[in-house]
């Protein structure tokens, strides 16, 4: 029967290392990914079902200011029409004033 070597040994190792590191950082990215989704449900919820107008209302006006230089693809701002209007289109150039 052979003996593994120290130096097999040391190279079985960081290569289980390199694999729990991926595997964190999957986990890392899943965990991050659902934070966002939440995020998102819980802000979505509470512009069509808020009890406090003043408050969805105040949530809105950011997003309209917000959302138009955070969203850089064409493809994403399409996916928020339905809250930019056309206040999306005013963002386009720059920053309103507050």
């Amino acid at each position: 029967m052979s003996r593994i070597t120290i130096s097999q040994r040391i190279n079985q190792l960081e290569a289980r290392k390199k694999a729990l590191q991926a595997r964190l950082g999957k986990q890392e990215r899943a965990h991050d990914t659902r934070r966002k989704i939440l995020l998102g449900a819980l802000i979505l919820h509470r512009l069509e079902t808020g009890n406090d107008r003043d408050a969805a209302q105040r949530l809105r006006e950011w997003l309209q200011r917000e959302l138009p230089t955070f969203l850089t693809r064409d493809g994403d701002q399409a996916l928020f029409t339905d809250l930019l209007g056309q206040a999306g289109e005013d963002h386009g150039a720059g920053e309103r004033a507050p």
